[in-house]
């Protein structure tokens, strides 16, 4: 079986590669701009996308999206998270952060899955963890600077490419390979 990733994202790409391909899946990648609607769940954006995709490359696909939910600031910003850091960055997020004792954050990750002529079907996986009070590191972009992966003492932006994504929960592709097994797609 062949799985296209949507994405130009390094990382993501490593991360599908080391789950599918030992089941025997062929992971390639295609970088394009998916119609993205707005909406209150990264699971609702990642489906809609993915859909999208799928019927312009005539493909099965994956396409995966990302949001942060920060407890104090109300699950903010969430499906947001793209739009809240090209406008107001961590920066704005750690104004806002300012003061506030409850750091806990979970970083979502939603995996959709499209057949071609199908309906996508949705995997997800939450990273918890917390907000930094400031910006630390080197690596990585945008919320790696604050975000703190539980069983850690600093932010993701500390660790290496080579090591970061593997911080992230990973349920959904485990979630997806369980599926793509019961449906004998592999």
């Amino acid at each position: 079986m062949k799985i296209t990733l949507v994405t130009g994202n390094w990382a993501k790409i490593a991360q599908a590669k080391e789950v599918l391909e030992p089941l025997g899946i062929k992971v390639d990648n295609v970088k394009m701009d998916t119609v993205e609607i707005q909406a209150n769940s990264v699971e609702e954006v990642a489906a809609y996308s993915a859909k999208w995709a799928s019927n312009e490359l005539k493909a099965n696909v994956v396409k995966n999206d990302t949001g942060i939910s920060i407890e104090a600031l109300k699950g903010f910003p969430s499906a947001y998270t793209h739009y809240v850091s090209d406008t107001i960055d961590v920066d704005g997020i750690l104004k806002l952060m300012k003061g506030e004792e409850n750091r806990k954050a979970e970083f979502h990750q939603a995996l959709a899955f499209c057949e071609y002529g199908k309906e996508p079907v949705v995997f997800s996986s939450i990273t918890k963890g917390t907000i930094s009070k400031r910006k630390s590191g080197k690596h990585g972009w945008s919320w790696d600077f604050i975000f703190i992966p539980e069983g850690q003492t600093k932010t993701f932006a500390n660790f290496p490419d080579s090591k970061r994504f593997k911080l992230w929960n990973d349920t959904g592709y485990k979630q997806l390979t369980d599926y793509l097994k019961e449906n004998k797609l592999i």
